[in-house]
């Protein structure tokens, strides 16, 4: 199969813009935060040097903005289909 047939096949969604890097780090953060305080068995592993993150590993940061792309890819499609964002 030919790679720019490949590539067009995907790339029929949204153009990256401010609009959706912005809901994209929006979501991450909220994601982050309620990881924050759901999570009930934390450091694990080693925890990494962010402020006010004290025993928040690196595993429970790429948990919470796994689910924070998650949540904006969702947001970001939603708000494409109803016309919000171009």
């Amino acid at each position: 199969m030919n790679i720019s047939y490949t590539i067009a096949l995907v790339n029929t969604g949204t153009n990256w813009s401010t609009q959706v890097a912005l809901i994209m780090i929006i979501s991450n953060i909220f994601a982050i935060s309620i990881g924050r305080y759901a999570i009930q068995v934390r450091n694990v592993g080693p925890s990494i040097p962010i402020a006010g993150l004290e025993g928040f590993g690196l595993t429970e940061l790429l948990a919470t903005t796994s689910l924070g792309h998650i949540i904006g890819a969702g947001t970001i499609i939603g708000l494409h289909n109803t016309g919000i964002i171009l």
